[in-house]
């Protein structure tokens, strides 16, 4: 499995507050209408610099602490963001953005900058950054996390096999 897209850096220490904000939070349930406010706390033309369907986040450490809303991974993905790479999740935001679909990669982000064009090969464990020609390594994610991102989250998987084949 690949994912392609253009690079949107962000910092470290982006908590669940900031990909959404509390305030939209508990005010919006619509989760279109929500992912216009994504970042907005730390970047308010966040939203504009997505591209639906071909960006990719690159975060420093520690992404996806706090609160562990469960709707930032899908307000994330809601946005058209298509992958999210980071040197660290935080777990509970791990197992909730691969229960959505959402693809979360763990690697060195150092070398990567906002509009580094990105290619992400799972299967060989690679992500290869197009704009500066180098190659960080990842650990290739097991078939099963694979198979919950194609099928889009947990619960199609479950309605397409009717049960976890782990």
């Amino acid at each position: 499995m690949s994912i392609s897209g253009k690079c949107i850096k962000l910092g470290d220490n982006i908590n669940t507050d900031f990909i959404i904000s509390g305030r939209y939070k508990f005010a919006i349930t619509d989760m279109k209408e929500l992912a216009k406010h994504i970042m907005e706390d730390i970047d308010p033309d966040f939203p504009k610099k997505i591209i639906p369907g071909k960006s990719i986040i690159a975060a420093g450490n520690n992404f996806g602490m706090g609160s562990s809303r469960e709707q930032a991974p899908l307000v994330i993905k809601e946005a058209g963001i298509t992958a999210v790479l980071s040197p660290q999740f935080a777990r509970i935001f791990f197992r909730n953005s691969f229960n959505i679909g959402l693809a979360l990669i763990e690697t060195d982000t150092s070398k990567i900058d906002e509009e580094d064009e990105l290619e992400i090969d799972l299967d060989k464990g690679v992500v290869r950054n197009l704009t500066k020609n180098i190659n960080l390594k990842i650990n290739p994610l097991p078939r099963f996390m694979q198979d919950l991102l194609a099928e889009g989250g947990i619960v199609n998987y479950y309605k397409k096999y009717g049960e976890l084949k782990i």
